[in-house]
């Protein structure tokens, strides 16, 4: 058995998805969800058990290009984040009606595909098909299935379609070059090649242009708030809680080691984009008056802060960015998913037409503080865990930088808890709040024991991402 088989229960389950029709539509994505969930927990305990579980075949002859996918420790971390958010993101949806959701089910197990791959691809050109066949599902989700006035939704997710697209052609540029030097676009192959310092500063440059829109990386985020408050809750979580992991990992995986020399020359100017996005994001979203959009800044200062420890290029740094990841993974869908449970009731996400709530939905309520705690790094949660070791790594670069970025805690848990004030506490709102169904309780319960779980024992994570982390640290520091 090997990584393969992810991929083809997700593409299959989103063809059988698209075949059921729309009243069985929801199901059987979940079922496929489940088990590619399923599959890839006995993966990785075949992993663990030392088996090769990677898979290899040549697929092109001229030019050069096979069908590699890669299975260490780094790769099935972020495999299992897609399995795992995969059928928690469906399974919330069940409260919502949705129109031809044949449709709408099938492009999120496409788009769960498309992500596996980018993250298990050890082929350049796999690799990109996958990172640009992922953008396909979320371009029609947030487009046909979005919130708020059909014009302005268009034009937000056209920008965002357009904007991710072109930057992802200088990293196609980039490796057209790596194939011209290594005749081949094997990540092993590519990690071999010794370039000269100009050469590294312009594949920096292009990898960088493609991965700092997607992550983002300020001042390249001007898509992200309009796009995570026009799409479709469902097109939220998919985008935020994994598909911006995609440029988070690909900075670790692919341009750091390739360009190592590059990398450590622009060490202060990443730093200082990422520690930048963290104050930005956390100002910005002091000023929010929409729910989504408070959420979504939030989500930019988070980032930037696992953007600025991957680039510290310290095994703390990278390994805390890891941790991190998942992490975020996990809280912005449950912060999504209790904004979107709140719309159904309410039918707004202005927060000052909300208060009240705890009053009336008293186990919502205690739902929802659980996770806002989690979102601000309360220790024994999964996000302090990441937080600190992301925090330390700063401090061993430079302790102003330890300092900035530490304000994503303060200015975070300031916005944050003041959002759950004005939004749960205060006078009874006249408009009545039902507490939590059982689905939703469902959903929120599984996120708060990962983030609690794993923030009490992260020993299962970090023995499964170190080797690999090492192993990338070696590469960057091949040549000193």
């Amino acid at each position: 058995m090997n990584v393969s088989l992810i991929l083809i229960i997700l593409l299959i389950g989103a063809l059988a998805t698209y075949s059921v029709g729309d009243k069985f539509a929801s199901k059987v994505a979940l079922l496929f969800g489940l088990i590619s969930l399923g599959a890839s927990i006995v993966l990785l305990n075949q992993y663990n058990l030392g088996e090769n579980i990677g898979f290899i075949t040549q697929w092109i002859a001229k030019p050069n290009i096979s069908f590699a996918l890669q299975a260490d420790g780094l790769a099935l971390a972020m495999l299992l984040l897609t399995t795992a958010l995969t059928p928690i993101i469906i399974f919330s949806s069940f409260g919502t009606e949705v129109k031809n959701a044949k449709t709408f089910y099938a492009l999120i197990l496409f788009m769960a595909f498309a992500m596996a791959g980018t993250f298990l691809a050890a082929d350049g050109l796999l690799y990109y098909i996958f990172w640009e066949l992922s953008l396909l599902p979320i371009y029609f989700i947030a487009l046909v299935w979005g919130n708020g006035d059909a014009e302005e939704r268009k034009k937000a997710v056209v920008k965002f379609f357009i904007y991710t697209l072109a930057g992802s052609l200088f990293m196609l540029v980039g490796f057209a070059y790596l194939y011209q030097k290594a005749g081949s676009l094997l990540i092993e192959d590519l990690y071999k090649l010794n370039l000269s310092g100009s050469e590294q500063v312009w594949l920096f440059v292009g990898f960088f242009l493609a991965y700092a829109i997607k992550i983002p990386i300020i001042p390249f985020h001007t898509w992200q708030a309009n796009v995570y408050q026009k799409a479709p809750t469902v097109g939220t979580m998919l985008l935020s809680g994994i598909m911006l992991k995609m440029g988070l990992y690909s900075v670790i995986r692919w341009q750091l080691p390739i360009v190592p020399l590059a990398a450590k020359g622009h060490v202060l100017i990443m730093l200082i984009l990422g520690i930048g996005g963290v104050i930005y994001g956390s100002i910005v979203a002091l000023r929010q008056k929409d729910l989504k959009k408070l959420l979504a800044y939030s989500s930019l200062a988070h980032v930037g802060l696992i953007a600025a420890g991957a680039y510290t290029l310290t095994a703390d740094g990278i390994s805390g960015a890891v941790l991190q990841m998942i992490a975020h993974g996990f809280v912005v869908v449950g912060l999504f998913f209790i904004a979107e449970i709140i719309y159904r009731r309410y039918e707004t996400r202005v927060i000052a037409d909300m208060g009240g709530i705890r009053s009336q939905a008293p186990k919502f309520a205690s739902l929802f503080l659980l996770i806002v705690l989690a979102s601000v790094a309360l220790p024994t949660t999964f996000n302090f865990i990441g937080e600190f070791t992301v925090l330390y790594s700063l401090s061993q670069v430079n302790i102003a930088f330890a300092v900035l970025g530490g304000t994503t805690i303060i200015l975070g848990a300031y916005y944050m808890l003041k959002m759950y004030q004005s939004v749960m506490l205060g006078e009874t709102n006249t408009k009545p709040f039902a507490d939590v169904t059982a689905n939703e309780g469902i959903v929120l319960v599984v996120i708060i024991a990962v983030l609690f779980f794993f923030g009490l024992y992260p020993k299962p994570i970090i023995e499964l991402i170190m080797p690999s982390i090492e192993g990338i640290l070696n590469q960057i520091n091949r040549i000193k």
